[in-house]
């Protein structure tokens, strides 16, 4: 589960995000919908500590991130935290000179100290979940951009953490892949994953997540089931954005 408590974030003298409070039930995904700008991605990389919050709090399990803390301590605590939550971006990253066993490896036996064996067999579970079986020993350039996708996934993953963030994973697929993305999402989501999905697509949102957050100006408008939301939006903000994507 994952609690967020009057969360803001100040660079300079702007404030990003403000106020925002609200929180992720175990096996359910959480979607964040809003218009560029609106804080969406800097609220996500507040989840996992790549930003600091400087406002309020940030909780997940038992790791507690707030604003007034020592920055060594911060630190402390985030290093825990990412073993808890892990991130696929909108830009991929896998490691163009290793192959996909090897991206998803890689993690799990440095940072988690597993054996190679023992993290190559949940590698090649995970690619067989995503209908990538055979993908292991191949490089990333000779994927397609919904194949790079599916190994980001498993590689964050293979890091079993409680909370899966997402951010932008629709971008650099065509609607065909983001309609097998949902499905992929959903299977894991049934075997007890957690997630929170920043998407510009409120399609891919209604398909894919079972609550919905609009942020507009760094703050969160609206928090609901996502039949609410987007059928009957309590706020005029709400209202008037997705009218405007329909």
């Amino acid at each position: 589960m994952i609690r967020v408590e009057g969360l803001g974030k100040s660079v300079g003298g702007a404030r990003i995000l403000r106020g925002v409070s609200f929180r992720v039930e175990p096996r359910t995904v959480l979607g964040i919908m809003g218009a560029s700008g609106s804080g969406k991605t800097t609220l996500l990389r507040c989840l996992n500590g790549l930003e600091r919050v400087t406002e309020g709090a940030v909780e997940c399990e038992d790791v507690r991130l707030e604003a007034g803390l020592a920055e060594k301590e911060y630190q402390r605590r985030v290093k825990h935290l990412r073993r808890r939550v892990g991130m696929v971006f909108q830009h991929l990253y896998l490691f163009p000179h290793l192959s996909v066993l090897a991206n998803i490896t890689e993690a799990p036996v440095q940072v988690l100290k597993k054996p190679r064996a023992e993290a190559e067999q949940l590698a090649h579970e995970l690619l067989e979940a995503v209908g990538l079986k055979q993908a292991a020993p191949r490089y990333p350039e000779s994927l397609s951009g919904g194949e790079q996708q599916r190994v980001a996934i498993v590689r964050a993953l293979a890091m079993r953490p409680e909370v899966l963030l997402f951010d932008e994973p629709t971008s650099a697929l065509d609607p065909r892949r983001s309609f097998e993305l949902v499905a992929v999402l959903r299977r894991f989501v049934g075997q007890g994953q957690t997630m929170v999905i920043v998407s510009h697509s409120i399609k891919f949102l209604e398909g894919v997540a079972d609550f919905l957050l609009y942020m507009e100006g760094g703050e969160a408008v609206e928090f609901g089931a996502k039949e609410r939301v987007l059928r009957e939006p309590r706020d005029p903000r709400t209202r008037d954005f997705l009218r405007q994507t329909d």
